[in-house]
C-alpha cells in the first residue's frame, strides 16, 4: 500500500518492539498518564532466547505489579556455576553472598515470560499492535516523528508521535537506519543453541543454576526451565564456527561431546526444539539517543551473555527511560539533559560488564573466576556483577577491590604470558 493510502493515527510515544524492554517502557509511561503505542512485529507467544534472569530485576518487577504473576511461571535459581569444559567439579556462586534481600532470581520460559510483560502493558493502557511492522521513519523538529506501519493483513497506517523509542532488540531498526550500530571489534562470537528434554541438572539448592562451562573456544550454557526442560547452547569464537561441515544440530552436539562436563548431563537429553544459529553476536550504536528517539535494551548495544544481564538490562534501561521520556515530554526545554544524564547512568553500568565480557574466555579470568582463595572477599564483587548490581555509583569495598580484582588479572595474564614464553625457548 502507498504512503499516500494510510490512514493517520497520533500518540505521546510510539514503542516500536513488545520484547521486555518495550513493555516495560510502555506500562511505565502509560502509568505516568501518556499515550503509548506499541507495535510489534510478531505474535505473542513466540519462542525467545535468554531465560535466565538476575536477582537486580526483581525489583522491576514488583514496580511493574507482576512480581507474583512471574513467579508462579518460573523456576527459583540461587546461583550460578562455573566450571571448565575438562574439569571435574564447578565452582558455585549463591546470589546471597552479595545482597541477603536478593538471594534468589528465576528462571522462565520467554514465550510465556514475554507474553505476561506485553499484557502487562496493555493493562496499563498502551496500545499494544501485534503482527505489525514499521515499514518508513522519519523526524521532524516541528511536527515529531513519523512511523508508517503495516499489519499482517496488509493495512498501513502513519503514526506521529511526539517521541520514538526502539525497542527492537537485535533488530536495531533505529540503529541500523540511521548507521549508528556498530560491530563490536573486541567481541566478535557466534551463538548456536536449541532446547531439550531429558538433561540432567545439578542436585540439590544448585538445581536450578545457570552453568556456564568454557572450553577451548568459548562457552557454553545449560540452563533450567520451569516446564521441565532445559536450554543449552554454546557462543563460540568465528574460527571455530568457521570449521563446521555438519548441520547445525549435528555441530552443537560434536561440540557437546567434545565437553564432558556437558556431555555427561546430556547423555539421555533429546531435542524439543530445532536448532537456533546467531551471528555478529556483539555490537553497540554510536548514539544512544537524539532530540525525539531513544535506543533501549538490545536496540542499542548487545554484550555477550555469559552474566545473563540481557532481560535485565533490557528491562532497566526500559524503567531507566520511562523516567528520562516523561521528564523530557514535561519540560522539553531541558531535554537534552534528562537524556544524557540517562545515557552517562546506561553506558557505566555496560563498561562495567563489557571490561569482564571481553576478558571472560582469557584463562587469566578462568584462573581467578576458579581459584580456591579469596583474597579481599574477591569474590563478593564477582557474585554483585552476576547478581546485575552495576548500575549505582560504587563506593566502598568494591571502589578498592574492583581495581585489585583488574589489577591481579593482569598479573595472572603477565604471568601466563611468561610461562608460555618459557615453555617455548625450552622446548
Amino acid at each position: 500500500m502507498a504512503r499516500g493510502s494510510a490512514k493517520s493515527q497520533t500518540c505521546d510515544v510510539l514503542v516500536i518492539g513488545g520484547g521486555p524492554a518495550g513493555s516495560t517502557i510502555s506500562a511505565l509511561l502509560s502509568e505516568k498518564g501518556w499515550n503509548v503505542t506499541v507495535i510489534e512485529k510478531d505474535h505473542h507467544p513466540r519462542f525467545h532466547i535468554g531465560e535466565s534472569l538476575v536477582p537486580c530485576i526483581m525489583p522491576i518487577f514488583e514496580r511493574l505489579g507482576v512480581a507474583d504473576e512471574i513467579k508462579r511461571i518460573s523456576f527459583t535459581k540461587y546461583g550460578a556455576d562455573i566450571s571448565r569444559a575438562d574439569g571435574d567439579g564447578y565452582r558455585r556462586f549463591e546470589f546471597k553472598e552479595v545482597n541477603p534481600n536478593l538471594p534468589t532470581s528465576l528462571q522462565v520460559s520467554r514465550a510465556e515470560f514475554d507474553e505476561l510483560l506485553l499484557n502487562n502493558a496493555q493493562a496499563k493502557g498502551a496500545n499494544v499492535l501485534q503482527g505489525t511492522t514499521a515499514t518508513d521513519i522519519s523526524f521532524d523538529a516541528d511536527k515529531g516523528v513519523a512511523v508508517t506501519t503495516v499489519n499482517d493483513k496488509g493495512n498501513a497506517t502513519t503514526w506521529q508521535a511526539k517521541f520514538l523509542v526502539d525497542a527492537t532488540g537485535r533488530d536495531a531498526i533505529l540503529s541500523s537506519r540511521l548507521k549508528l550500530k556498530v560491530r563490536d571489534p573486541h567481541h566478535t562470537s557466534a551463538a548456536i543453541y536449541a532446547h531439550f528434554k531429558g538433561v540432567e541438572r545439578r542436585k540439590g539448592i544448585d538445581e536450578g543454576n545457570t552453568s556456564v562451562i568454557w572450553f577451548d573456544h568459548g562457552w557454553l550454557w545449560v540452563i533450567a526451565q520451569p516446564n521441565g526442560n532445559d536450554s543449552v547452547g554454546v557462543v563460540c569464537s568465528p574460527e571455530y564456527l568457521r570449521t563446521r561441515k555438519t548441520s547445525l544440530e549435528r555441530f552443537l552436539m560434536d561440540t557437546i561431546e567434545a565437553c564432558p562436563q556437558v556431555a555427561t548431563r546430556m547423555t539421555h537429553a533429546k531435542p524439543v526444539t530445532e536448532t537456533y544459529a546467531a551471528g555478529n553476536y556483539s555490537y553497540s550504536s554510536k548514539a544512544m539517543y537524539g532530540d525525539q528517539f531513544l535506543l533501549i535494551g538490545d536496540a542499542y548495544a548487545f554484550l555477550d551473555p555469559i552474566f545473563s544481564t540481557g532481560v535485565f538490562l533490557a528491562m532497566e534501561t526500559g524503567m531507566q527511560g520511562a523516567e528520562a521520556i516523561d521528564a523530557c515530554l514535561k519540560d522539553p526545554a531541558n531535554k537534552k539533559t534528562y537524556l544524557s544524564d540517562y545515557a552517562r547512568i546506561i553506558d557505566r553500568g555496560l563498561d562495567r560488564l563489557a571490561w569482564f565480557t571481553y576478558r571472560f574466555n582469557d584463562r587469566a579470568i578462568q584462573d581467578l573466576f576458579l581459584a580456591p582463595i579469596n583474597p579481599l572477599n574477591m569474590r563478593k564483587y564477582i557474585v554483585m556483577l552476576l547478581s546485575g548490581d552495576v548500575f549505582r555509583p560504587f563506593g566502598g569495598g568494591i571502589a578498592i577491590v574492583l581495581p585489585l580484582f583488574k589489577l591481579a588479572y593482569h598479573v595472572v595474564n603477565l604471568y601466563r604470558g611468561l610461562a608460555r614464553r618459557l615453555k617455548a625457548i625450552r622446548s
